[in-house]
Formats: C-alpha cells, sequence, structure tokens
C-alpha cells in the first residue's frame, strides 16, 4: 500500500506505522470500502485523527474537572437527580409474598385451592400446568413495620427495615415474561430477545463517562452461600450493547483470578513495551480508518488506551488494604472475602466515587421452586446488611442523594405451592403479574409504599407500575426523556423503552 493510495502523506506516517501498514490486507481495506455506509462516509470528517486527539485532550480536561467526558449532545435533556446507578439484580427472583407483600390472611386458606376467580386462566409454567390442584402456601415468616410510612417487611430483612425511610417499595411492579432469561433480558434491555442494548449502555453512551481511567460501565458477580440454592445461568448478553457501539458494554469485574481478563501484559513484556506496540497498533488503526472511515476503528483504538489504564487504576480498586475496620463493621465481615455480596457492595461504593456510572450487580440462588424455609433465610442473610451498609455508606460520604440504589429480581413468585405442600417446606413457581422492587438514593422519596395487589399477592388492584415504566423513570432520574433518546439502527429510532406506552412513576420522586 503507497500513501497515494492510503489519503497520507509521507511526512504523516510514523516509520512503525508504515511498517505495520505493508501487513495490511489491501483486500480488507478494499472490501471495507465498498461496503462503507452513508453515514460512515458523511461523519469522516468529525471523526478524524484530529477530532481523537482533541476528545482526547478535552476527556483528561473534563475528568480533571469531575465533569463527564463524551456523551451525545443535548443530554441530558433537564437536570439530573442521579450521577450514577448501583443495580442489584436479584436472579431467580425472590418471593414478594415472603418478603415484601405481607398477606396475613392467607394463613386461614392453607392448602385450600386458589381461586379460579383470582387465577382468571393466566399462564402456567410447565413446571406447575400439570398440577391437579394449587394449594396455597401462606408465608412461614414474620412480617414486622418499620419508619414513618409503617412498612411492612420480612423478619429475615432486619438491616433493610432499619432503612425503611430511605426507600420507596413497589409492590406492583409487572412482566409479560414468564421464565427467567427472557424476563431478565426485558429487565435490563428493555426486550425479551436478546441482542439489545442493556440500561448501563444506554446511559454509558447518552451520559458518557466520568472517569478516563475506569469504565463507565462496571459488571460484578456475587457469590450465594447455600449449597441447595437453585441458580439460574447468565450470559455476557444481558451487559452486552447490541446495537451501540462495542465500547459502551459492560466491563465484568472479577473477584479471583485477574480482575479483568486479558488487561495484565504477558510475562516479559513490560509497561514500555506494551506502549510503543500500542502506539504502533494505534498508528496502523488510524491509516485503516483514513481509508474506510468505520467508526469502530476509532472505538477499538480508544478500547485498548483505556485497557492500558486500567492497569494501573483496576489494582488500586481492587486493593482492599486501606479500608478502616469501621467498614466492615457496616457491611459485615463477609466484605473480606473476594466475591461475596458484601464484598461486592463494598466494590460498588468504591467504584462509585471513582466516577463509575453504572454499576451492575447480579446475585443467583433466588430461583425457590422447592425447600423456600431453608433457602431464602440464607439468600436475605447474604444481602441484607450489606446492602443497608453500601446504602449508609453512601450517605456518610455524601453520594447518597446522587446515587441511585435499584434492588429487586425479574418477576415474583406464586401464593400457591409448587409441589409437596407441607406446615414447614413449601416452594414457589414464577409468578410475572405482581412482584416488588425498592429504589432509595438518586431522587428517590423515602418512606414510600406504592401500590396495591390482592389478598392473594396474585392481581394488582392499583397503581401497577411496568418494567417499561421503571426504565423510564430510571432515565427520568438521570435526566433524560426516555422518548426522546433514540438511535437509528435498521431504518428506526430505537429506544430502551421500546414503542410500547411507558410512564415515569412520579409517586415515587422527591
Amino acid at each position: 500500500m503507497n500513501n497515494e493510495n492510503s489519503g497520507l502523506h509521507g511526512d504523516e506516517i510514523t516509520p512503525a506505522a508504515r511498517r505495520l501498514a505493508r501487513h495490511l490486507p489491501q483486500r480488507l481495506i478494499e472490501e471495507t470500502v465498498a461496503a462503507e455506509t452513508r453515514r460512515q462516509f458523511f461523519g469522516r470528517s468529525a471523526r478524524g485523527l484530529g477530532g481523537l486527539a482533541l476528545a482526547s485532550l478535552m476527556g483528561e480536561a473534563a475528568a480533571t474537572r469531575g465533569e463527564a467526558i463524551g456523551g451525545q449532545p443535548g443530554l441530558p435533556h433537564h437536570a439530573p437527580k442521579a450521577k450514577r446507578c448501583i443495580y442489584l439484580h436479584l436472579v431467580g427472583a425472590p418471593p414478594q409474598i415472603d418478603l415484601f407483600d405481607p398477606k396475613p390472611g392467607m394463613k386461614d386458606w392453607f392448602d385450600k385451592d386458589l381461586p379460579d376467580s383470582i387465577r382468571r386462566g393466566q399462564r402456567l409454567t410447565t413446571m406447575t400446568s400439570g398440577q391437579s390442584r394449587f394449594p396455597i402456601a401462606p408465608s412461614v415468616f414474620q412480617f414486622k413495620q418499620h419508619g414513618k410510612s409503617g412498612m411492612a417487611l420480612s423478619e429475615l430483612l432486619p438491616y433493610t427495615g432499619r432503612m425503611a425511610d430511605d426507600i420507596a417499595l413497589i409492590r406492583t411492579m409487572n412482566t409479560e415474561a414468564i421464565n427467567h432469561e427472557p424476563a431478565i433480558t426485558f429487565m435490563q434491555t428493555g426486550s425479551m430477545i436478546a441482542g439489545r442494548p442493556c440500561i448501563g449502555s444506554w446511559t454509558s453512551y447518552g451520559l458518557g463517562s466520568m472517569n478516563q481511567d475506569l469504565p463507565s460501565f462496571v459488571v460484578l458477580h456475587a457469590s450465594h452461600s447455600h449449597p441447595r440454592a437453585n441458580v439460574q445461568a447468565i450470559s455476557a448478553r444481558l451487559w452486552s450493547a447490541g446495537f451501540l457501539s462495542a465500547q459502551y458494554a459492560g466491563v465484568a469485574l472479577r473477584s479471583s483470578g485477574d480482575s479483568v481478563l486479558y488487561l495484565n501484559n504477558p510475562d516479559g513484556v513490560p509497561s514500555p513495551v506494551r506502549r510503543r506496540m500500542l502506539d504502533a497498533l494505534g498508528e496502523m488503526n488510524q491509516i485503516q480508518h483514513q481509508q474506510t472511515g468505520d467508526p469502530e476503528t476509532l472505538a477499538r483504538i480508544a478500547q485498548y488506551e483505556m485497557a492500558f489504564r486500567m492497569q494501573t487504576s483496576v489494582p488500586e480498586l481492587t486493593d482492599l488494604s486501606k479500608e478502616p475496620a469501621s467498614t466492615y463493621s457496616l457491611y459485615g465481615e463477609e466484605a473480606k472475602k473476594p466475591g461475596t455480596f458484601a464484598n461486592t457492595c463494598l466494590m460498588a461504593r468504591r467504584l462509585a466515587e471513582r466516577g463509575v456510572r453504572f454499576i451492575q450487580v447480579y446475585q443467583r440462588g433466588w430461583d425457590v421452586h422447592g425447600q423456600l424455609p431453608e433457602v431464602l433465610p440464607s439468600q436475605c442473610k447474604d444481602v441484607d446488611q450489606a446492602v443497608f451498609g453500601l446504602v449508609q455508606d453512601l450517605k456518610s460520604r455524601g453520594m447518597f442523594d446522587d446515587t441511585l440504589v435499584i434492588f429487586g429480581g425479574e418477576f415474583g413468585r406464586t401464593i400457591y405451592s409448587q409441589g409437596k405442600l407441607t406446615a414447614t417446606d413449601y416452594g414457589r413457581d414464577h409468578h410475572p403479574r405482581c412482584f416488588s422492587l425498592w429504589l432509595a438514593g438518586g431522587g428517590i422519596k423515602g418512606a414510600t409504599v406504592h401500590g396495591e395487589t390482592d389478598e392473594f399477592s396474585y392481581n394488582i388492584v392499583s397503581d401497577p407500575v411496568h418494567v417499561r415504566d421503571l426504565q423510564a423513570t430510571l432515565l427520568h432520574l438521570f435526566g433524560v426523556h426516555h422518548e426522546k433518546f433514540t438511535y437509528r439502527f435498521q431504518g428506526l429510532d430505537q429506544r430502551l423503552t421500546g414503542v410500547e406506552p411507558a410512564r415515569v412513576v412520579r409517586n415515587i420522586l422527591a
């Protein structure tokens, strides 16, 4: 490839880049140029090498001032209440009847059949559709009222009860999804079909980053302690950027081994050598961008640079040796053990205070189809003090008012028992028609209980909140109008909340 064909003058190419360019397949360049889209063509002037350098300099200056780096013009639409979000997703769906939505009258219904007038022919999973009857299983756990609102919470959540005045509890969440993978995908991406950007990617794309040295969207996985807890598989599709640029995908932070896979230099490759390699590779990619105008080429350069900076920032982030003893008194001693939910909550706080905009935490083990009275207390013990500690920690650091915390699963659980029912043992099947979830901080009105379900916690009586409504509310707290926040893909203006109606749940806003 000669300089005339490349579109660059000889004095613009360093010797290292020229050597690398000789090995760039000319056929690949020709095919890519032929496939160039109109959007890429008209966007080339805005994505040139000068623009990349300027964006880098502006990013460094913005990071110094504590401002956002990148993001889309015109965003936010209005003054945001939340700068960042910590989303704690309990994979498997916690039973609202045993934790958040007490139905004391059900004790008189023990082992009686769920009335047809309540079920109304609603869809069942294949796990219980073959049952000859649907016996009512009242919760074996006691509830207690907490705070100014008298919020009733399970005895399994004593620490959560202590912060009842900080949270808004929604008892009327609902969804169309009845199985785990489409339900989780719906909660995270706005669609039951995989392939769309998740919430973290949308916020990263729209609002940019608040730290030059860490990703704007990080994913953490927390372990569970009970060996008999039923777990559901999850995959990286949940934190994918979908049709957005790959730079907006979530970066998974591991609790053992290398915190981020392939981040560290290989043995025998010191940092100065890696720096020279990245410089040469960047110059080669810039030559290819001049040929093709493909914005993903610049995204690749930016990701390589981010990975290089993360070699320094991630070890500092994950080093808990300087955390005082009071931290572990707050979160619990389990916070010292990598990968526990308590440790993950502590890591979430450290990420948040370093400017990571969206922190997604997953904990599995909540799929209580059986042995619920044995497994559920263990699951609650894993999370209760830890999430209380997280909220109090954010408060003490002056971060609570602009950090949104979300705690909940992908759907609810049935009032009737799956399988054998006894006075001390039962399980619950999936139930999408109503479930509970709470939010705190970041513009949320504490001491709030929103919505009411029927006496069986089976149908919604008042104030329903659909998954899309939750997503619209989250964006609103970030200062974004969900109907105006779109991305053109396949000829359509795509958005997180899709094309069906969605509304902001204003009753829970401060």
